[in-house]
């Protein structure tokens, strides 16, 4: 008994098209979708909570240790997702050899992450050891400024005392002289004052002239039993003769170009020697004085009357 095929349907739509193949099933487009915006939601909530944890800790926020395991967990997720999109990206059905690569990313990306979070720690503290230090320092500079006012009050008043216990005269040449010193002590305070330009000597009785500041000056004799002596005085090519003149006497001189007077003051004399300062204006410049009692070769000067 043969068995015929039926072609009478095929006969009866000869026009008809064979029914096409089964298509791609709806859950996969829609799985890959989910998976994409839980990634993104994830993505975000790791971002946020890597600000947030930052923020707090540039506050010092007491609770760091809690925070700081927090973001630890959230990086490791978005480590793990990071690598499984980026695997997923070229297909999504995930092999075994694909995974493990994934997973070392990850780790990779997670170790990245820890190293960065460190170094963020560390210049946390560091700033906040640096403020510490500044505030220890300001402290210090406070102290420091406390102490100095404290100094130049007592410096003033040490200077005040001193300079009511110099004295004004006048001088030789019947000028108003400035304050006298009359020991090595009162000329220390002369200095201090910063008035007039000092240069104290120790001159030994010669025939040359021993430099004393910008002039000259040769001490002839002294007369201790009387407090007396006789100098000569060598300024602008000039030898002026102080003769016969007293312990503490202001001696007074011109010098071209200054409109107040130079003035020599001997406090004490001795047998072959005299101490005392000369004394210039500060409009006469800050000129340098040499070694006190340092020989000089004689100048060339012009004799003067005794004055």
């Amino acid at each position: 008994m043969s068995i015929t095929p039926d072609t009478s349907r095929l006969h009866e739509n000869p026009g008809a098209e064979p029914p096409p193949p089964p298509s791609t099933p709806l859950w996969i487009p829609i799985l890959i979708v989910v998976l994409f915006l839980g990634l993104g939601a994830i993505l975000y909530a790791g971002y946020t909570s890597r600000t947030r944890l930052e923020s707090d800790l540039a506050a010092g926020n007491t609770h760091s240790d809690l925070l700081a395991k927090e973001l630890e967990q959230t990086n490791a997720r978005i480590a793990m997702l990071r690598g499984q999109l980026d695997v997923t990206s070229q297909k999504l059905g995930l092999t075994q050899e694909e995974l493990a690569r994934a997973r070392t990313l990850a780790q990779t990306i997670q170790k990245q992450q820890q190293t960065s979070d460190a170094q963020l720690g560390q210049q946390i503290g560091q700033v906040k050891q640096a403020n510490q230090e500044s505030e220890e320092k300001i402290g210090q500079v406070s102290t420091d400024l406390t102490g100095a006012k404290t100094d130049i009050a007592s410096t003033k008043k040490d200077l005040d005392e001193t300079k009511s216990r110099l004295t004004s005269t006048v001088g030789d040449l019947g000028v108003q002289s400035g304050l006298i010193a009359r020991n090595r002590e009162e000329v220390e305070a002369l200095k201090r004052l910063n008035e007039r330009n000092i240069f104290d000597f120790n001159l030994t009785k010669s025939k040359n002239p021993q430099r004393v500041g910008p002039i000259q000056i040769t001490l002839r004799s002294t007369d201790p039993k009387h407090f007396r002596f006789t100098m000569t005085v060598i300024a602008d090519d000039k030898a002026i003769e102080k003769k016969d003149r007293n312990v503490d006497e202001p001696m007074q001189f011109y010098v071209r170009g200054n409109h107040a007077p130079y003035e020599i003051v001997v406090f004490e004399v001795t047998k072959d020697r005299a101490t005392g300062y000369l004394s210039t204006s500060k409009d006469s410049g800050p000129a340098t004085a040499s070694a006190p009692s340092a020989a000089a070769t004689p100048a060339t000067a012009s004799p003067a009357k005794a004055q």
